[in-house]
């Protein structure tokens, strides 16, 4: 037993049982680092998407109120209780022109009304601007806290990176100092394997230049059973007489083969006169049937139209005994004999 090369074999083994154990727990490591990244970059995603829609419905709740929407006054649960009647005085506000309430001339209040809408849209525009204020402020606050979160998040990020590319170096230093080893074992083990296979070639050829194989013995190939008998794998060859025999044999086979081409070639040109003839009857066939449907078809048509001739004088014949036969016709027989 070569217990060196069993404990060469041992040592790479582990070595390479150290380096897979490596690389799978750096892989671990790099699986879990993705993981804590995978769960950072989630946990920011739920946070803009929470944040976008609590601003959304910051939004809604202070701009899109159901009390001012156009239709409101058509689904409002307190019409009932807010509704007043059709006029309350002269002077009512809701007394319009298509109400028929107040005509033209009649529109006392005009200075005042006029001065409280004025008012009243200056108060609404003032509240309008200070919500958008408000709204700009909020989102503001929304925009600096968000980009602060992400900068942090870049930063833990670049750090772990930067983390994953030091022990990223570390074991590939590793690894390039295994293969290393590895490198110069193997070279070395492939200039032993080398000698000695040129070695070993080298008394092969010598064999053989020595042996029956190359120098073409024809003693070699003859049989201990009989001179008969070769062996088939020292045999290099037949002779004169088995070479003339084959070539004869082979010269029978070439004839006997052009024998049963000229065979088929007779066969093959029977048969197709034969489907010629059959094709040539059956066209015959085929015409004598159109013929005879023809002559059919003639011969029916001219009792169709025998039988048509004879309904059209039936029908000319019932026609003028029923015209005969009427009161009318009747009465200008009777007028015409007693004309005469």
């Amino acid at each position: 037993v070569d217990k060196d090369a069993l404990d060469t074999q041992v040592k790479d083994r582990k070595i390479q049982e150290a380096a897979e154990k490596a690389r799978n727990e750096e892989l671990a490591n790099e699986m879990k680092q993705h993981d804590k990244m995978m769960c950072m970059l989630e946990e920011r995603q739920k946070n803009d998407i929470r944040n976008i829609n609590r601003a959304i419905t910051e939004f809604q709740k202070n701009f899109q109120k159901p009390e001012t929407r156009r239709e409101f006054d058509l689904s409002d649960p307190q019409a009932l209780k807010k509704d007043r009647p059709a006029r309350l005085s002269d002077n009512d506000p809701r007394c319009t022109v298509s109400g028929l309430q107040k005509f033209m001339g009649e529109d006392l209040n005009y200075d005042q009304r006029m001065k409280f809408q004025k008012e009243q849209l200056r108060e609404w525009s003032l509240q309008q601007q200070r919500d958008w204020k408000n709204a700009l402020a909020d989102q503001k606050f929304e925009d600096d806290l968000y980009d602060k979160n992400r900068i942090e998040l870049d930063q833990k990020t670049m750090e772990q990176q930067r983390k994953e590319e030091e022990n990223r170096r570390a074991v590939c230093a590793a690894t390039k100092n295994f293969n290393r080893t590895q490198a110069a074992e193997v070279a070395e083990r492939k200039k032993l394997e080398k000698y000695q296979k040129m070695k070993d070639d080298m008394d092969e050829i010598s064999s053989l230049l020595q042996g029956d194989l190359l120098s073409e013995n024809p003693e070699q190939a003859v049989s201990s059973f009989g001179r008969h008998r070769v062996i088939t794998d020292r045999w290099k060859g037949m002779n004169q007489d088995q070479l003339m025999a084959i070539r004869y044999s082979q010269q029978q086979q070439v004839l006997e083969k052009l024998r049963l081409k000229e065979e088929e070639r007779r066969r093959d040109a029977e048969w197709d006169r034969q489907s010629i003839q059959a094709a040539r009857a059956q066209l015959v066939l085929e015409r004598h049937q159109q013929r005879q449907n023809r002559e059919r078809r003639q011969a029916l048509d001219n009792v169709n139209a025998e039988l048509s001739q004879e309904q059209k004088s039936k029908n000319i014949y019932l026609k003028e005994e029923a015209y005969s036969n009427s009161p009318t016709s009747q009465y200008y027989a009777q007028f015409n004999t007693t004309s005469r």
